[in-house]
C-alpha cells in the first residue's frame, strides 16, 4: 500500500500561510525519515511514496518561524504524532499561533 504525506500550515494570527517552516517526519523510535520547508502556501510534501503502516511523527519548527517574523511564541516547536494504516493520502495540516495550535486529520 502507497502513502503520500502532506502538510499544509497557516498562521491563525496573520491569516496567511506559514511559508518557510521547517518540518522534520520521524518513526515512532525517533529515526529521522526526511526534512523539508513548507513553501510560499505554507504547504509540503514529505516522505517516501511508501510510508508503511505505523507511528509517526512531525516536528514544526515554530520558535525559528516566529523569530522570522520578530514574534515571540511560547511553544518552540509543535510534534503531530500519527498513525499511518492503509490509505493512500494523508494529510496533516497545522493551525498555528506564538500561543496556540490545532491540528486535524485533512483529506
Amino acid at each position: 500500500m502507497t502513502s503520500h504525506l502532506t502538510t499544509h500550515i497557516l498562521d491563525a494570527a496573520s491569516g496567511f500561510p506559514a511559508a518557510g517552516v521547517a518540518v522534520v517526519l520521524h518513526t515512532s523510535d525517533g529515526t529521522e525519515i526526511e526534512r523539508g520547508v513548507t513553501d510560499d502556501d505554507g504547504r509540503l510534501g514529505i516522505g517516501p511514496e511508501v510510508l508503511g503502516p505505523g507511528e509517526y511523527t512531525l516536528v514544526f519548527d515554530t520558535a525559528g518561524y516566529f523569530a522570522g517574523q520578530g514574534v515571540p511564541t511560547f511553544y518552540p516547536s509543535v510534534s503531530v504524532a500519527f498513525t499511518v494504516s492503509d490509505r493512500p493520502h494523508y494529510h496533516v495540516p497545522l493551525l498555528l499561533s506564538p500561543f496556540a495550535y490545532s491540528t486535524y486529520r485533512g483529506s
